[in-house]
């Protein structure tokens, strides 16, 4: 579904983002992106999503294909339109804004013909924002306004969601409960995800592949078992408790 091919980002012309990357998402599929700050993850779904210019980034080589047509150069509105979402790091949902109209907001490149329907599908999801449908959004907890931000993307009828540290901040039972439902989004819908997580623990439970990231480019990549096996992969992002387990 989604295939980078030799992608090279700079930003403001000199600094290297991405050096050479490339990763295929097949469609149907969790993969999972991981690499300590700095290793290019956030650069990637950037390239991908069409942000890259409002960090003063770009791709400078390379190609980013999404079901066989090049996206190059389209910007992040006609993306969306085209299947993609991608949840940024933060939350960033809009504060002062209900909950449902934070909901809304993720419909806008849709008619309103389904609107209804996606919603009441978004609140099977979770409940609790149902619950909190009338509130401001700046009011949830930090767990509440990530489920509203994955809510929101699911809003776009997406074909592939990007999330971006979906863990960040979170406390590990609030972390649990999220990847249940990214699994179950999954499962349900076939929507593909491409997740970028520090947490490599609990993205290896979720993914059916992953690649790992230094320096801009691959340096580890496979299914989670391969990845439990490999010791560089232990050392570096599971640690020793990790390795007995596995």
């Amino acid at each position: 579904m989604l295939r980078l091919t030799n992608v090279q980002v700079r930003y403001s012309g000199t600094i290297l983002g991405l050096n050479g990357l490339s990763l295929n998402v097949p469609e149907g599929h969790i993969v999972a992106l991981l690499g300590a700050n700095g290793a290019g993850k956030s650069t990637t779904l950037k390239a991908v999503s069409g942000l890259l210019k409002s960090d003063g980034g770009q791709v400078t080589e390379g190609n980013v294909e999404f079901n066989g047509r090049s996206i190059m150069g389209l910007d992040p509105a006609a993306i969306v339109r085209l299947g993609m979402f991608q949840v940024m790091e933060g939350r960033r949902v809009f504060q002062h804004l209900s909950v449902e109209d934070n909901l809304r907001a993720g419909a806008h490149t849709r008619g309103r013909k389904t609107f209804a329907h996606d919603l009441e599908q978004v609140y099977g999801y979770f409940p609790r924002l149902k619950e909190r449908r009338r509130g401001a959004a700046g009011y949830l907890s930090g767990g509440e306004q990530q489920m509203l931000a994955i809510g929101r993307a699911l809003m776009a009828r997406p074909r592939l969601i990007m999330l971006d540290e979906p863990s960040f901040g979170l406390a590990p039972l609030v972390v649990k409960e999220i990847f249940k439902i990214i699994q179950r989004i999954n499962r349900e819908s076939g929507t593909s995800v491409l997740l970028v997580e520090q947490n490599a623990r609990v993205a290896l439970r979720v993914a059916s592949y992953a690649y790992v990231l230094a320096s801009g480019h691959v340096i580890l990549e496979g299914p989670p078992a391969r990845l439990h096996d490999n010791t560089a992969m232990q050392d570096s992002y599971l640690g020793p408790r990790e390795r007995r387990a596995a």
